[in-house]
């Protein structure tokens, strides 16, 4: 645990300062939002006590902060409405919808009694007291299986610190919202709460018009990863890559040109290739792996013709596979700039082939979803290995600013799967911390690869 809790409030329900409008009470989830998985995106947003007590709107009444936190997440809930709603399955269809009945957010105050940098120093793993519940193994219903029940579409939790730093911890749920809405709304959330609500711009909640629900069930937070670790345990380290490390890292490509995220995904894909042969040993009957690539979350509104609106609510994002690397003999001998041509690639043709794909209409959305069966059959027969990034870098998670100063720290929980990788800017913008989680034995690898290290530190 992080900490012991002093204290925690009942959990209230902020609901909108002004109701919704009747005709906009059913909200139909799209096709994309359909193939997300069924659990929360979390975050987590720190505040200093120094950087409060020097903001413009800095206090150290953390009651009069939570009074404002709670003020101005109520007057955004009415643009934002299918967060204050409950999601609703009939058993008898696995269509789901909001029901955007202004039930409204659960919002919970609690004090810990440790600092705020003992907190930060704390595992990733031991973050989740910060947040309402645990993103991915709570007692809200899950909506897949049990679509009888209600589930709330998103919760909040403010927590003080005994130096008089803040922490918010929001889970917003994944099957309404991806990074680009979740970092568009708590910007929202901050400017309201700065007195700017008039130049907020609302939502556009058209998606299930572009991208039609077709009823399918999609199982795409396991087809990168599998089932998770199964036996195995799985271990999470920060990795940082520093302005100076990423800028000698990108020379090692030469002519190539490559983008900060891509040469990080290369440089990890190359290591994790490296540590998966060391820690399978000299015993090539124990070494299954027959070949290994690398997928993004590929957010695609700018990346589609015509570009999507950046301010499209919903889930706007597609897996950007890359080719597979044939593995057996030549395992980890890959050279970064062959392998950075791959993830580049893998990276472009994803939103063209997908949009044509999901244009084809039954046929098309058919064709993905036997694809996500293959390729997660051969992730779970250990017969490949998928390596899934997400990048936060583009989010603009740092400027949350809700009148007491930008955040000092961003952090998630990340999921308990295997080979699963986030991309997390550093607070002033020039250096990537990539949170990385494998199995015991492949990390035991990972972390000493030199290839690796030459570029990145391990953070404590």
């Amino acid at each position: 645990m992080v900490s012991k809790l002093e204290s925690v409030s009942k959990s209230m329900m902020v609901k909108p300062s002004s109701p919704t409008p009747n005709h906009l009470r059913h909200f139909k989830i799209s096709l994309l939002d359909e193939m997300a998985p069924s659990v929360y995106i979390p975050i987590i947003l720190f505040y200093s006590a120094t950087d409060i007590s020097s903001s413009p709107f800095g206090t150290h009444d953390f009651k009069a902060m939570s009074n404002k936190l709670k003020a101005s997440l109520s007057k955004v809930l009415t643009l934002y409405y299918p967060f204050c709603g409950r999601f609703k399955c009939t058993s008898s269809s696995s269509s789901i919808s909001v029901d955007c009945n202004d039930e409204g957010v659960p919002y919970i105050e609690s004090k810990f009694s440790k600092n705020l940098s003992d907190i930060l120093n704390r595992p990733q793993s031991e973050m989740q007291e910060l947040l309402p519940f645990h993103p991915y193994n709570h007692d809200v219903p899950n909506i897949s299986e049990h679509c009888d029940k209600h589930m709330v579409s998103m919760a909040v939790k403010v927590s003080e610190f005994k130096c008089g730093g803040v922490a918010l911890g929001v889970c917003l749920s994944h099957k309404i919202a991806d990074g680009e809405t979740t970092a568009s709304f708590l910007n929202a959330w901050a400017k309201t709460a700065r007195d700017l609500f008039n130049e907020v711009e609302p939502p556009q909640m058209d998606a299930s018009l572009i991208f039609p629900s077709r009823g399918i069930e999609w199982a795409l937070n396991s087809l990168m990863v599998g089932e998770g670790g199964g036996n195995e345990k799985l271990v999470t380290k920060c990795f940082l890559f520093s302005a100076m490390d990423l800028s000698r890292l990108r020379v090692r490509f030469g002519s190539f040109n490559a983008t900060r995220v891509e040469a990080v995904t290369t440089l990890i894909w190359k290591s994790a290739i490296q540590a998966a042969k060391a820690s399978s040993g000299d015993d090539e009957s124990k070494r299954t792996l027959k070949a290994s690539l690398v997928c993004h979350a590929l957010n695609i509104r700018n990346r589609m013709v015509p570009p999507l609106p950046k301010n499209m609510f919903g889930n706007l994002w597609l897996f950007a596979f890359s080719d597979l690397v044939e593995t057996d003999g030549t395992y980890g001998t890959e050279e970064l700039h062959d392998l950075v041509e791959i993830v580049r690639n893998g990276i472009r043709e994803a939103a063209a082939n997908y949009s044509s794909l999901i244009n084809q209409g039954d046929d098309g959305v058919n064709e993905l979803v036997e694809f996500s069966k293959e390729a997660k059959l051969m992730v779970t027969e250990n017969i490949i290995a998928c390596y899934g990034f997400s990048s936060w870098i583009r989010f603009g998670f740092y400027d949350v600013d809700f009148g007491w100063g930008r955040p000092t720290k961003v952090k998630n929980i990340n999921l308990p799967m295997k080979n699963i990788i986030y991309l997390i800017p550093t607070r002033n913008g020039d250096g990537i911390e990539t949170w990385v989680t494998m199995t015991e034995l492949d990390m035991d690898e990972f972390q000493r690869n030199p290839g690796l290290l030459q570029f990145a530190s391990l953070e404590s």
